[in-house]
């Protein structure tokens, strides 16, 4: 099966960066879903939560950002990362 290569990056420091299934994000366009395979766009991200699947739902609050989707490699970037909802 395809995966997703993500990586979440604050201002400051790496906050994830594995394989995913599936990562949805709010971009000032309304919400986007990605897939392996997923066309490559890049996309401003508004104010809220973005959800990465890595073998079960993990979850970070960003402030805005952008996010980067090429050849089944996502890149969340924000200037600050609430990742309480990430996990180990």
């Amino acid at each position: 099966m395809m995966a997703l290569q993500v990586e979440l990056v604050a201002a400051d420091r790496k906050v994830w960066e594995g394989e995913a299934s599936q990562v949805s994000a709010r971009s000032i366009e309304g919400d986007l879903g990605v897939l392996p395979g997923h066309q490559p766009t890049l996309v401003v991200l508004t104010e809220g939560e973005v959800r990465i699947n890595a073998g079960g739902w993990k979850s970070a609050t960003v402030d805005g950002g952008f996010m980067s989707v090429d050849h089944d490699r996502v890149t969340i970037v924000a200037e600050s990362v609430d990742a309480s909802g990430m996990g180990s």
